[in-house]
């Protein structure tokens, strides 16, 4: 349903930065991902500035973001995405370790679209990566980049 658009991806751990690139990679979801290492970077690439700035790049149409970064924790990343007229519109999907109550209350008092927590393991993935890449990305109506 959703033409082609870019996934981006915000986590500290690149061992969990390259599971995610492959799940979605085995749950045959094509969309281009971009990835950042924490919450201001990923401000960053959404705002277009220091190392984005002169090359700017794609607009993302979903963002996976987890909670405890440094720098910027996802928390106060999704704070500011979703006070942003600009910005507000793309759909976040929280894929963090945490269970905590308290996380998953916040984060939708925030205005989070999804909470996911993590798997374990590499087929919970992979199975959690074909759900998400059907529902975001072939059955829900988003708004346009634009």
């Amino acid at each position: 349903m959703n033409a082609s658009f870019t996934i981006l991806l915000a986590d500290e751990d690149p061992d969990d930065r390259l599971m995610t690139r492959e799940a979605l990679e085995e749950a045959h979801v094509s969309h281009p991902l971009q990835t950042v290492e924490d919450g201001e970077e990923l401000l960053d690439y959404l705002f277009a500035r220091n190392k984005f700035a002169a090359d700017p790049p794609p607009r993302p149409g979903l963002i996976l973001l987890d909670l405890n970064m440094p720098r910027v924790d996802g928390r106060e990343a999704l704070a500011v995405i979703k006070g942003d007229e600009s910005l507000r519109r793309i759909p976040v999907v929280v894929l963090t370790t945490s269970r905590a109550e308290e996380d998953i209350f916040r984060t939708y008092d925030l205005g989070v679209n999804s909470f996911i927590t993590k798997p374990v393991s590499f087929d919970r993935l992979v199975e959690v990566m074909s759900s998400l890449g059907n529902y975001w990305l072939d059955t829900v109506a988003l708004p346009s980049a634009a």
